[in-house]
């Protein structure tokens, strides 16, 4: 038994349900890399109208929210998330009616949508990196090092590989933690501030139900930009605190948003959230992004990280459970999204493994992210061409003799490996609809990244109806979650189990995982609801495949 059930006007918002006021808290929400989705044109691009025809798909799929990365006005130098107007839709994408349509579509499908905003850095098209003036009050810039100012003003180095500083023509250096196209905004300077609100209003007004806050450990830089003292420290991210990243300042700026989120809540009726992409070194910094009256949620990475061991996900899961309830938020779980490599692939096990992870991840008490395609167990790609990668960090990691810095290149002048390994583009291809070959009913041209020519028993089409695909495991794991209280915003416990596996309880369910590559034979604990792959019952015995996850009735 696998899968057998027992500005444009604004939107009007996804129908109110007796759930509203916490919403997020046990939602699933489903990630839209927009060009990569459906492309509506021809242009092999995704865009915003491709996105609306696809959201029937999301809605009998079982999420309750989308969450679209940007798609605003930008020279693309890194997917979108350098962005040159912040209230424009870049021509790529459409338009802005396209994007009020969209929320339109959604909102009349039950569905919420969450967009990103980007914070941190702009693209260094922004009018205000364009004017040299402006540019010296709005961005972090700093005098050079060295007799003539020819060295940066510290070691900092770009998470894309490379020192995270440029020169300019007037001799000064600039700060980009990302690429040089990215250049760090001054958040000491209260006109930027200023400007992020009027940001969201503008969305808000428009109908979004909340934003993503893109790299939202980062506005705040330690006082007096310290060196670090060593490369290598984009490896460094999310486990120890850097002077760049996880100050204590951030908090100060999302209790501004949530207070303006709670203000638009307050005066709509109908709640808008913050979701946090925070990169902190332990479970306890991450929940500060969720206390009481800063954000509503934040990417839990500590589990994205975790090994496929039972103890391991257990610590993670225990730490992340005991530290989000500390502050009365709920926790986030993800295993897939567009920076990492898809977890069908990275977990090392297969389609079997990345299923019982899946199941795991949605029996978990608080929110699940998904991102798209994983519900079709698409693999990484790992066989993209040089000339067709488009992710920044690949070309800054392979350029020789990259630029001054600590570790910014192999001292023979070989690759620079300070950064990101920029292989972010085999989890970024677009998805297969329908069809025989590439593009698979992605768009009626190509796409903008191959597709293997393999995929097509992976396409929607091909999985849709089959009870044991992988697309039909999400639907009915989604329809099950939704339909059993017990695996909403609700209490766990663990269960007694053999090494290496897990076993907890939910109110009327109970979960096994089995993360040994062999069966194990196990007293039947109830009736199966679900499995990630076909379990034997005989008798008061149940044997669970290796790699598997099953949810009991009890």
């Amino acid at each position: 038994m696998t899968q057998e059930l027992t500005s444009p006007s604004p939107a009007p918002r996804a129908p109110s349900t007796g759930c509203d006021p916490g919403w997020w808290r046990d939602a699933v929400i489903y990630q839209v890399y927009v060009r990569s989705f459906a492309d509506s044109d021809g242009d092999g691009i995704g865009d915003l109208r491709g996105a609306r025809e696809r959201l029937p798909y999301l809605k009998d799929l079982g999420v309750d929210a989308v969450w679209l990365t940007p798609f605003y006005a930008s020279p693309q130098a890194d997917g979108g998330y350098d962005v040159a107007d912040y209230r424009a839709v870049d021509p790529l994408f459409g338009t802005l009616d396209d994007a009020a349509e969209l929320l339109r579509r959604a909102h009349e499908l039950g569905l919420r949508v969450i967009v990103d905003i980007v914070p941190n850095h702009t693209s260094d098209r922004h009018p205000w990196f364009r004017d040299p003036e402006l540019a010296r009050q709005r961005y972090v810039f700093r005098p050079g090092r060295g007799a003539g100012g020819e060295l940066p003003p510290n070691d900092w180095e770009s998470v894309f590989g490379g020192p995270a500083w440029t020169r300019t023509e007037r001799g000064d250096w600039y700060l980009h933690l990302f690429a040089p196209e990215q250049p760090d905004l001054n958040w000491d300077d209260p006109e930027v501030h200023a400007e992020f609100e009027a940001i969201m209003r503008f969305w808000l007004d428009l109908g979004v139900d909340g934003f993503r806050v893109d790299v939202a450990h980062g506005m705040i830089k330690a006082p007096g930009l310290p060196d670090i003292g060593h490369g290598r420290q984009a490896q460094l991210i999310g486990t120890q605190v850097l002077p760049f990243f996880d100050q204590d300042g951030v908090h100060d700026i999302h209790r501004t948003w949530r207070r303006l989120l709670d203000g638009h809540t307050a005066a709509h009726g109908t709640p808008v959230i913050g979701v946090a992409e925070a990169w902190a070194p332990t479970p306890e910094r991450l929940a500060l992004y969720v206390r009481p009256d800063e954000l509503h949620q934040a990417f839990n990475f500590q589990f994205l990280n975790a090994p496929w061991q039972a103890g391991a996900l257990r610590t993670v899961i225990d730490a992340s459970l005991a530290a989000t309830a500390s502050v009365g938020a709920p926790t986030t779980w993800v295993l897939s999204n567009h920076d990492v490599v898809r977890h069908t692939t990275r977990l090392g096990g297969g389609l079997d493994r990345a299923r019982a992870a899946t199941l795991l991840m949605l029996a978990l008490p608080g929110s699940a992210y998904l991102y798209q395609g994983e519900e079709l167990g698409l693999p990484e790609v790992t066989d993209l061409p040089d000339e067709v990668r488009q992710d920044p960090a690949f070309f800054r990691g392979r350029r020789p003799g990259a630029a001054a810095g600590a570790g910014a290149a192999a001292a023979d002048g070989g690759e620079d490996t300070s950064g990101q390994e920029g292989f972010r583009d085999g989890c970024r291809v677009p998805l297969p609809w329908s069809g025989e070959r590439p593009p698979y009913g992605f768009g009626p041209g190509g796409s903008w990244l191959p597709q293997p020519a393999d995929w097509r028993a992976l396409t929607v089409a091909a999985q849709t109806g089959d009870p044991g695909s992988t697309l039909e495991l999400y639907r009915t794991a989604l329809a099950l979650r939704r339909r059993l209280p017990g695996l909403g915003d609700t209490s766990m416990t663990w269960e007694s189990a053999p090494e290496g596996v897990l076993a907890f309880r939910r109110p009327g369910v109970l979960c096994t995982v089995n993360t040994l590559g062999r069966p194990l034979t196990l007293p039947a604990p109830g009736t199966v609801l679900l499995a990630s792959a076909p379990v034997t019952v005989d008798g008061a015995g149940a044997v669970l495949p290796g790699d598997s996850c099953t949810w009991w009735a009890i």
